[in-house]
């Protein structure tokens, strides 16, 4: 049974693995259908999609007029202004064929200048705002991508009291000292504000580089289930962190069987640092 943790201020209680419809943006319906019943098998409550997932939310849309009260719902606008991410909101909610998403995140806002737009007068955020006073959303929260996230996202939540953050987080990653430092003060913030703190790239093995291109992914990943249980449990072994699935629906199904065997037990240094010499495991963002 994959444990569960209040996701923030907004009470709902999550599975802590959150399954991550980016494994839908190139997959056809029987595709995701399939993988949608493996999500009732693992007890999963939580969905998180981006308009930009390709046909993603189009893909969540069938299943959702059956399973909709089963699923914290969420999405996200990578638009900065009003009007743009207005429309792109409401599109969503169309393409999934629901009336509201419980979460609208803004897309990895992590650019200074267009975090300034984004939160300015006549910014993508006001659009959040305005669809959660309309019923339309429930929460509002902020994702990033790259060295940057932490920080930018603690300037965003000094701005608006927002629900939730989204960044990267894997052991290579925290090799990175300024990182490291950045995540946990980021950390610290949202536990004192009662924020949820979402974690992406949890299996990451290195940047593709020049090998083949064989997964689903937007970096090469573990594939081995033992691999996979080790960098899954490192990051489950972080209390008050959720954990974002890979975007690949070959590989979905062991992060799943990896979280339903995480005990508490975190993997110590040694090990991770073996895991890392073994494979040759490198930071996706520098």
């Amino acid at each position: 049974m994959i444990e569960t943790l209040a996701f923030g201020k907004t009470g709902h209680e999550s599975t802590r693995t959150i399954f991550g419809a980016a494994a839908f943006m190139r997959v056809d319906q029987r595709t995701a259908d399939r993988t949608l019943d493996v999500l009732l098998e693992h007890g999963i409550n939580h969905i998180d999609v981006a308009a930009s997932y390709g046909g993603a939310e189009d893909r969540l849309g069938p299943w959702m007029k059956q399973h909709r009260d089963r699923f914290f719902l969420a999405t996200k606008t990578g638009e900065r202004t009003y009007r743009k991410a207005r429309d792109q909101i409401k599109q969503s909610l169309k393409r999934m064929k629901v009336p509201y998403v419980d979460l609208i995140q803004l897309h990895n806002l992590t650019d200074p200048a267009e975090q300034e737009v984004a939160l300015g007068p006549d910014g993508a955020l006001k659009a959040a705002i305005e669809a959660r006073d309309a019923g339309l959303v429930r929460y509002i929260g902020v994702t990033g991508h790259g060295v940057i996230a932490p920080s930018i996202h603690m300037r965003s939540l000094e701005r608006f009291p927002f629900d939730s953050v989204l960044l990267p987080f894997n052991y290579p990653m925290l090799m990175n000292e300024a990182y490291k430092r950045d995540f946990y003060a980021l950390l610290s913030m949202c536990q004192e504000r009662n924020v949820a703190v979402q974690t992406i790239k949890a299996i990451t093995l290195a940047p593709w580089e020049e090998r083949p291109h064989d997964a689903a992914t937007w970096y090469e990943p573990l594939r081995d289930q033992s691999e996979i249980d080790t960098a899954v449990h490192w990051v489950l072994g972080q209390p008050g962190v959720f954990l974002n699935t890979v975007g690949d629906v070959e590989l979905l199904p062991k992060v799943f069987e990896a979280a339903e065997r995480f005990d508490g037990a975190r993997p110590g240094d040694t090990d991770m640092q073996a895991l890392v010499e073994r494979r040759g495991m490198a930071p996706l963002f520098v």
